[in-house]
């Protein structure tokens, strides 16, 4: 569940933000006389007092037991910036991705997807896809050998690029189309907006004219293809994609603070997003996220609370259903988070952005799946993913147990396998 260090080299790009010199006020952690000898809360409490981040919120649960809450600091390194707390908004970036697998999952339950059915049935552009012959030379291209899949798009088995990780002339025309769907700050997102495209088709159809690194299902490259699969599913499932996602996941497990676009009034709650410890990258009260995006991202696109994203995981933990409210059937959900890996694609790449698992890594609806247990650890069939700013969730059927984090930090990226760590160690006692 190690995330790339996603929108490293545009965040780069954000050094817009003022370099506060204000120091935090000193704040009691939530809970503290409970939690005060939890690992997870010794770590915040370091964490924060060592200025990495200015605040931070880590919520488990183990089966239907009492939800626990932990957090310290505040939402920005203002002195009289809010606390941050379950309901603290935070842009959860490729966090995002196995909410839109699962979203995926609900149309594959229905008959209306199949993992291996084409997405030129839904998308028709891309029904005679091109590979290149040396990516790192131009962009000479031949005839795929077999068509994209659904089952491509939920694992980046698909072939597609990422302008975060992609070179050489690909990632040149990339940037010329605007294949960019994400959102950094106001100051960039103009010259950003401006290449890209106006909607989720128009972003899908011009995909479809790129050439692609490998051929479909024989290489794992994470990608845009989380963002694609929004276009598929808006197409199966009938509705706008966000629409879809708001109607059947968000809705009936009561996710209210959960975002494509934050209200005005939530402003104040939303958390400032950082390059560095003091440098801004996105503040709160000016953010982007503010504004509606060209379209719904479906790999880096929501702002949400710690407590709406535990209520996700909560019904993935219960076999697809929350509070009574059924959003997948058990054997679904089992499918989802499973290794849904074509049997012979090269995991490489996949092995090296997730060696800090220590464990072989499959990937199933938008997430990476533990293929192994690890002593002390997450059991074998543990599912999740992380976002860019720093936040990680996950769910762990062997231990019965879910886990969220949520900080926002480009540069803070240890808070991952330290809070694992510190999560396994209360798990222990």
């Amino acid at each position: 569940m190690h995330s790339w260090r996603i929108f490293g080299s545009i965040a780069a790009l954000a050094l817009t933000g003022p370099a506060w010199s204000q120091a935090t006020a000193p704040l009691p952690s939530q809970g503290a006389q409970a939690q005060a000898t939890s690992a997870t809360a010794r770590l915040e409490k370091r964490v924060v007092a060592e200025g990495r981040v200015p605040g931070i919120v880590i919520v488990t649960g183990i089966g239907d037991a009492p939800t626990r809450i932990a957090s310290e600091g505040r939402i920005a390194i203002e002195p009289d910036a809010p606390v941050a707390d379950a309901d603290s908004l935070w842009r959860i970036y490729s966090m995002t991705k196995p909410i839109t697998g699962i979203a995926a999952m609900i149309l594959v339950e229905e008959g209306k997807l199949k993992l291996d059915q084409p997405i030129s049935d839904f998308i028709p552009a891309f029904k005679d896809m091109k590979v290149l012959v040396d990516p790192a030379k131009d962009l000479t291209s031949r005839p795929a050998t077999r068509p994209i899949t659904v089952r491509h798009l939920l694992t980046h088995t698909a072939g597609l690029g990422y302008s975060i990780v992609t070179k050489g002339p690909l990632l040149d025309e990339y940037n010329r189309l605007g294949i960019n769907p994400a959102q950094v700050n106001a100051l960039m997102e103009p010259g950003m907006r401006a290449a890209r495209p106006k909607t989720l088709e128009e972003f899908a159809n011009r995909v479809a004219t790129l050439p692609l690194i490998a051929d479909p299902g024989t290489k794992w490259s994470y990608s845009i293809s989380l963002d694609l699969l929004g276009r598929v599913i808006e197409v199966a499932g009938g509705m706008p994609f966000d629409q879809f996602v708001n109607t059947r996941i968000f809705a009936p497990l009561k996710m209210r603070d959960s975002y494509w676009t934050v209200p005005q009034d939530k402003a104040r709650i939303l958390a400032t997003n950082y390059l560095s410890p003091r440098v801004a990258a996105d503040v709160g009260a000016t953010s982007v996220w503010l504004q509606p995006p060209s379209f719904p991202y479906g790999g880096a696109g929501l702002v949400m609370s710690a407590h709406d994203y535990d209520r996700f995981l909560h019904m993935l933990l219960n076999g697809g259903t929350l509070d009574g409210a059924r959003v997948l059937k058990p054997e679904t959900v089992k499918l989802a988070l499973s290794d849904l890996l074509p049997p012979t694609v090269d995991r490489s790449t996949l092995a090296h952005m997730t060696a800090d698992s220590g464990v072989p890594m499959g990937f199933g609806a938008g997430g990476s799946v533990y293929l192994a247990d690890k002593p002390g650890g997450p059991g074998k069939g543990t599912f999740g993913w992380a976002g860019a700013a720093g936040s990680i969730g996950w769910v762990d059927p062997a231990h019965k147990l879910r886990a969220t984090m949520m900080v926002n930090s480009f540069s803070e990226q240890l808070l991952k396998r330290e809070t694992s760590q510190a999560v396994y160690a209360d798990l222990a006692r």
